[in-house]
């Protein structure tokens, strides 16, 4: 497929595979730059986040890219999700190389994939309501400005946070009845399901597919022995999938850890577990080296984790919306 109407030499096209993902990293990495927030690519984790294809992401049939005289300068990608709170989301998003931003490239993508994801959706049966979805950061003017011409709103802001030092951990007892245990690659996928179900009265939602699981594991800040875990018998209560990535610690001269996903069970809630989970994460990611750590939090969490983190030690940092629009075939 090839246009021409933005700019001469312009074409999208589909994913090439692996011959793609020097040029994809750039682009993202060079995004993350201009937009002042902190996420750093590399080869080896852009390839396992377009591995495994799902029903949901397939790289192959939902990445485009934008290239200008054979030079890739932007990208494009399209996922569905049956979210928690009770619709099936579309979600449109993208990255343009700066040096090309403000030349109609990321409205064309837009454009061109909402055309896609219709096209898509129209081949699919659901009962669900369905809407799009997108994403944007406090630093992204140019997209919320995208976003907002085509008819999209916020619906919900979330907030990185960020422990500044790990000094002065305070160590805190497990609930009686409970015991961590170290993570092998047989557990993995239980404790990936204990999470699944703990967001389940989550807002939003993600792709909890075994291809996204075996991503995740092929991801080079994966690592297990970080994962804090806490069981009650054979059952998972609750955890912290930490990790540390090298390549944006190296990028961005720091040794931050990331509490990547913080999860109670709902039959183990109000038990204080949370706060020891997290404090014996602190003190392993201190064991590690790392002199910092980061998490996500939806800011309208309903179970209070907000206020846990701040108790904790964590500061808010950065700002990003979730949008929606509706679904208009």
């Amino acid at each position: 497929m090839g246009t021409s109407t933005v700019l001469s030499g312009l074409r999208l096209r589909p994913f090439a595979g692996e011959s793609d993902l020097a040029d994809i990293v750039r682009i993202r990495n060079a995004e993350a730059a201009a937009d002042e927030f902190p996420e750093h690519r590399t080869i080896e984790s852009m390839r396992a986040e377009l591995s495994n294809p799902s029903d949901s992401f397939d790289a192959r049939r939902d990445l485009t890219v934008a290239e200008v005289d054979g030079r890739a300068v932007a990208l494009a990608w399209r996922q569905w999700i049956d979210t928690t709170d009770g619709v099936r989301e579309y979600r449109l998003d993208g990255a343009v190389d700066p040096e090309w931003r403000r030349r109609g490239i990321g409205t064309l993508l837009h454009e061109d994939g909402t055309r896609r994801t219709l096209e898509f959706a129209a081949g699919q049966d659901t009962t669900l309501p369905r809407v799009f979805g997108s994403w944007s950061t406090e630093h992204q003017a140019g997209d919320e400005a995208l976003l907002r011409a085509s008819g999209f709103q916020p619906v919900r802001w979330f907030f990185d946070m960020t422990r500044p030092n790990l000094d002065d951990i305070t160590e805190v007892p497990m609930p009686d009845g409970l015991e961590l245990r170290p993570i092998t690659p047989e557990l993995a996928r239980q404790v990936w399901l204990a999470d699944v179900d703990a967001f389940q009265d989550h807002w939003g939602g993600f792709d909890h597919s075994d291809e996204h699981l075996e991503r995740w594991l092929a991801d080079p800040s994966t690592d297990l022995s970080l994962w804090v875990v806490a069981f009650d018998g054979d059952e998972v209560a609750g955890g912290i999938l930490n990790a540390i990535d090298a390549g944006e610690n190296e990028a961005f001269g720091y040794l931050r850890g990331w509490l990547a996903s913080v999860f109670t069970r709902r039959a183990w809630r109000k038990r204080g577990l949370a706060t020891a989970l997290i404090a014996r994460s602190l003190a392993l990611l201190r064991e590690r080296g790392m002199t910092s750590a980061a998490l996500g939090v939806d800011g309208d969490n309903p179970s209070g984790a907000f206020g846990l983190y701040e108790r904790v030690g964590f500061e808010v940092g950065m700002r990003s919306t979730a949008w929606r629009k509706p679904f208009q075939p």
